[in-house]
């Protein structure tokens, strides 16, 4: 038994990816979030688990999220709604499963990647935690074998240079052993945006969107 955790807003203008404004407008910046959900949500399905969950945050709006349990965020900080995500998922007859937290902004993940960081963490078995970071110091997705692991999040201050580090310390000071998953670069800024476009397949939404977007921008 495994299971994948996508956490998102569901993407309204002024609420989705505001960090990408300028030089976007909100509306496009929640239409490039809009198409990476999506395209994250593809991959989540094609994954090979028992069991996909989506936190969310918002009404679902024209969100595919067939195929995926959906359970609300909580109120509170990052920290404290992942902390719950996790609780939400593991909750229920088939309690603690290994699970794969990911963001909505890696959407150039495949099923192979989801399954290889699965594989990982099921492999080290429990007392240990998967963590793979992003290159601005924060993180990407973060495996865990039961919610007891998770509960460290709400301590850890998010969206900071320092995020990855002081969540593999968090993790380590609750007695696990942290694997170390694939670096990938999340989407917060537009150079973020066009670079990961670059790693997603031919015909996604993400690299149809943001290559509209960039074309609609003025130019210098």
């Amino acid at each position: 038994m495994r299971q994948l955790l996508v956490i998102t807003k569901a993407p309204v203008p002024g609420r989705s990816k505001t960090r990408l404004t300028p030089p976007c407008t909100p509306l496009q910046a929640s239409t490039i979030a809009e198409a990476a959900v999506g395209d994250t949500l593809d991959v989540v399905r094609a994954t090979p688990v028992d069991r996909r969950v989506v936190a969310l945050d918002g009404a679902p709006g024209g969100l595919d999220l067939s195929g995926c349990v959906v359970v609300p965020q909580v109120e509170g900080d990052l920290g404290t709604r992942l902390a719950a995500a996790f609780a939400g998922a593991m909750a229920g007859p088939d309690g603690a499963v290994p699970t794969l937290l990911v963001g909505m902004d890696t959407p150039q993940i495949s099923p192979e990647l989801l399954t290889s960081c699965l594989d990982a963490l099921v492999d080290a078995g429990p007392g240990t935690a998967a963590l793979g970071i992003a290159p601005d110091g924060g993180w990407w997705a973060l495996g865990v074998h039961s919610p007891d692991a998770a509960a460290v999040l709400p301590d850890v201050p998010m969206s900071r240079e320092d995020t990855a580090v002081n969540t593999r310390a968090a993790l380590e000071s609750a007695g696990l052993r942290v694997l170390d998953l694939p670096v990938l670069t999340d989407v917060d800024h537009f150079p973020d945006a066009l670079a990961v476009a670059e790693l997603c397949p031919e015909g996604s939404r993400m690299r149809r969107v943001v290559a509209e977007v960039a074309a609609a921008l003025p130019q210098d």
